[in-house]
C-alpha cells in the first residue's frame, strides 16, 4: 500500500495509461478476438436477405433485431470473456509483476486494462454499425422500390404511396439507431467494469466469468425482483431503501434496452440518452473505484 502510494505521488499518466491500453488491444487482437467480430458482421449482412417472405416493414424491423442481437452479444461475450482473462494471463505470464516493478501505480494498470478492453469493443461496434447502417440502407432501398411499384400496380393514389414510404423510411437508418448503438457500448462499459472488480478478488477466469454472467442476469431482472420479492416484502418506504441500495450493488442493466425502442422505429428521447449515459458512467466509475481499492490490498 505504501509503495502504490509513493507511486501515485509521483503523478498520474495519461501516457502510461495509454500505453495499458494499447497494449491490451495488442494482446487481447492475439487471443484471435477479431475473429468472432467477422462471424457477427457476415450474420449481419446475411441477415439484410433472410426475411424475404415478410412485409416490408417486418424486414427491417427483423433486420434490426437480429444485428442489434449480434451486437449485445459480440460486446458482453467480450466484456466478461477478455475481460476475466487480463488479469490472470498476466500473472501467469508474469507480465504484471514486470509491469508494477517499474513505476507504474495499479490505479493506471487497470485503466489501462478497462480501457483497452472499451477500445476494442467500440471499434467493434463502430465497425459493425458501419456495416449495419450500409446492409440496413440499402434493404429499405430495395423493400422501398419493391413495395410502391406493387402499390403503384394495384392504383394507389400519391398520398398512400406517400404514407407506404414514410412507413418504411421509419424503420430505416436514423439517429434512434445510433442512439441504441450508444446504449449497447455503455453496458458492455459497466459489464467490463464488473468483470475487473471481481477479477481484482477472484480465484480464477471461470469464477469470473460465471459470476459476471450471474449479476448480469440479475441486473436485467431487476424490475421483477422489485415488483415480486420487494414489494411484498416491504412497505412502501422500506422497498425504496431496498430498490436503491440493490440498484447500486448490482447494476440496473434494462437502463440501457432501448433497443425495442429501436426495432420499432420509435424516437429515443434526448433526455433518456443522457440520463443512460450518466447512469453508465456511474456505474463505471463506481465499480473501478472499488476494483482499485481491492487490487490495491491484492497479494501479487
Amino acid at each position: 500500500m505504501e509503495t502504490e502510494l509513493k507511486k501515485i505521488g509521483g503523478g498520474f499518466s495519461v501516457s502510461r495509461v495509454w500505453t495499458m491500453a494499447a497494449a491490451t488491444v495488442t494482446q487481447l487482437v492475439r487471443m484471435r478476438i477479431l475473429v468472432f467480430l467477422v462471424v457477427l458482421s457476415a450474420i449481419v449482412v446475411a441477415a439484410g436477405f433472410m426475411f424475404p417472405v415478410f412485409s416490408a416493414e417486418q424486414q427491417l424491423k427483423m433486420l434490426k433485431y437480429v444485428s442489434f442481437g449480434a451486437l449485445q452479444f459480440f460486446s458482453l461475450v467480450l466484456a466478461i470473456v477478455a475481460t476475466a482473462l487480463l488479469l490472470p494471463k498476466d500473472i501467469e505470464d508474469r507480465t504484471l509483476y514486470t509491469i508494477l516493478s517499474k513505476p507504474v501505480p495499479r490505479v493506471e494498470y487497470l485503466l489501462g486494462k478497462f480501457f483497452g478492453v472499451m477500445l476494442l469493443i467500440g471499434g467493434g461496434l463502430l465497425l459493425m454499425d458501419v456495416l449495419l447502417c450500409a446492409v440496413l440502407h440499402l434493404r429499405q432501398s430495395l423493400v422501398l422500390a419493391q413495395e410502391l411499384a406493387f402499390l403503384k400496380q394495384g392504383h394507389a393514389t400519391a398520398e398512400e404511396l406517400a404514407v407506404e414510404a414514410a412507413r418504411i423510411e421509419a424503420q430505416g437508418v436514423g439517429w434512434s439507431l445510433q442512439i441504441g448503438v450508444l446504449a449497447v457500448f455503455l453496458k458492455a462499459g459497466v459489464v467490463t467494469a464488473l468483470a475487473l472488480m471481481i477479477s481484482c478478488f477472484a480465484s480464477s477466469t471461470l469464477f469470473t466469468v460465471i459470476t459476471t454472467f450471474c449479476v448480469c442476469i440479475i441486473g436485467q431482472g431487476q424490475e421483477l425482483i422489485r415488483e415480486f420479492f420487494f414489494h411484498r416484502t416491504f412497505d412502501a418506504a422500506g422497498e425504496k431503501i431496498a430498490s436503491g441500495l440493490f440498484a447500486v450493488l448490482v447494476p440496473d442493466l434494462r437502463l440501457f434496452d432501448v433497443i425495442d425502442q429501436v426495432v420499432a422505429g420509435d424516437e429515443v428521447a434526448g433526455g433518456a440518452a443522457l440520463f443512460m449515459t450518466g447512469a453508465g458512467l456511474l456505474y463505471m466509475a463506481g465499480y473501478l473505484v472499488v476494483a482499485h481499492l481491492l487490487f490495491v490490498e491484492k497479494e501479487l
